[in-house]
């Protein structure tokens, strides 16, 4: 008989043995220890110990999942109006579809009693509490394709596909920035500079980000003035399926909105990823919604190839 309980402080251990069951799924960091999720999940502010769920098969804990809310529009404080179910997980050697069911309807009513009026499924940006750096790549992309037994989960209960995101890779061997009229005159008239371990934007970003390895790069004119476009990378640790070696994601590019479609970020990333490659950076990441064909186009435009996809669902309460 399949039983469910919200989070105890003896329960890390059973929770990694949960994570590393699942070592053939790709888009999983692996090996996990309790020392990562207590700096991943159970050290963060927000940490709720009624927003993640245990399932256990008479006293075998067999599968967990964890629900969790995103912030306000300053990104200063969580708002309860939205709710996501980041992460669900079974082990293979039990009824999966049944644990999987019964854990997100326990998410879905924690989410509900906290306020929310919208559920979604999967994590991802600016919905997204708990998982960088364990799950998914450069960025949480909601549920990656390959985790099927979540994707099915969400489809049988009545969400629908809010969002497609793409994960693109590529190494940096051989790597060189896009040379052309345009780009040339940047090179003389720019200038790219590097900051590392830049300062958080707001208190979500602290929260989110402030436990990996950042490196800014930002676009100014030379001889100084305001910026005109920023790109964020991490540090990655390596995922199942993913090949040893440096690499960073990209977290975020912006450009300001008087300056976009110039060429600017084609500019900006190139000259970003030549410097990663002179610091011994071996492959990037990036992720994109599929319905961002400008940026689907700038990371095909400098290599980078599509390597895994996911969705975002989502469910009205209302």
């Amino acid at each position: 008989m399949t039983t469910f309980r919200t989070f105890r402080n003896i329960d890390p251990p059973a929770l990694a043995a949960i994570w590393r069951s699942q070592a053939a799924q790709p888009g999983l960091m692996q090996p996990v220890s309790v020392d990562l999720f207590e700096q991943f999940i159970f050290g963060k502010l927000y940490f709720d110990y009624e927003g993640l769920v245990l399932a256990f098969d008479d006293d075998r804990p067999v599968g967990f999942a964890h629900a969790g809310f995103g912030p306000n529009a300053a990104g200063d404080r969580i708002t309860t109006d939205k709710g996501a179910t980041c992460l669900v997980l079974v082990r293979p050697d039990c009824p999966r579809a049944e644990v999987a069911e019964g854990l997100l309807q326990q998410c879905e009513s924690y989410l509900r009693c906290r306020g929310a009026k919208v559920l979604y499924g999967g994590a991802a940006r600016p919905l997204d509490p708990f998982y960088l750096g364990l799950y998914g790549g450069s960025g949480l992309p909601g549920v990656l394709d390959s985790d099927t037994v979540a994707q099915e989960a969400y489809q049988a209960a009545g969400y629908e596909r809010a969002e497609r995101t793409l994960l693109f890779r590529r190494s940096l061997d051989e790597f060189r920035p896009v040379v052309d009229r345009r780009q040339v005159q940047f090179r003389r008239r720019m200038s790219v500079e590097l900051k590392m371990d830049p300062p958080a934007r707001s208190w979500w970003e602290a929260c989110t980000t402030g436990d990996f390895d950042l490196s800014r790069f930002e676009l100014t004119e030379r001889g100084g003035g305001h910026v005109l476009a920023s790109a964020t990378y991490r540090g990655i640790e390596p995922t199942s399926g993913s090949d040893p070696g440096r690499v960073v994601g990209l977290l975020d590019l912006e450009v300001e909105g008087e300056h976009r479609r110039q060429g600017f970020a084609t500019f900006l990333l190139g000259e970003s990823l030549r410097q990663h490659v002179r610091h011994g950076v071996s492959a990037v990441e990036a992720l994109v919604a599929e319905d961002n064909q400008s940026g689907v186009g700038l990371f095909e435009k400098l290599g980078l190839g599509r390597v895994e996809q996911g969705t975002v669902f989502r469910k009205n309460e209302q």
